[in-house]
């Protein structure tokens, strides 16, 4: 079992930039592929982005590609999304997840993981 705890949400204008955290407990954090996934209002939760167990491996979504960053920092238990040249539709809720590193395929599918945070409200103002 691994606990995820997201930080780092806000309400910030156009073009802005907003970092956020999501700190680990429970089992070892390197067991474990993280993502982000966001979902809006009345919409689905899609996927953001994606880091591998060691952080030498990252997957964006197409409409973040350029502007977001995925890392971790695995001494500290933390992943962190770095979100720059912020849009409106960017605003959601965005959930840190986590999944089993023996799994290689289907990171994008909120189905494949099993641990999620309880969300942070990024509101973006145009």
């Amino acid at each position: 079992q691994v606990q995820l705890v997201e930080s780092g949400g806000g309400l910030v204008q156009a073009g802005a930039s907003l970092r956020l955290s999501c700190a680990a407990s429970g089992r070892t954090f390197s067991d474990y592929t993280m993502a982000w996934f966001r979902q809006a209002p009345g919409k689905e939760r899609d996927f953001v982005a994606a880091i591998n167990w060691s952080g030498s491996s990252t997957y964006y979504a197409d409409s973040v590609k350029g502007r977001f960053t995925i890392s971790r920092d695995n001494a500290k238990n933390t992943v962190y999304l770095q979100m720059n040249s912020l849009k409106p539709e960017d605003t959601a809720v965005y959930y840190c997840a986590a999944r089993s590193r023996a799994y290689e395929l289907g990171f994008t599918k909120t189905d494949n993981y099993p641990y999620w945070g309880q969300g942070t409200q990024v509101t973006v103002s145009s």
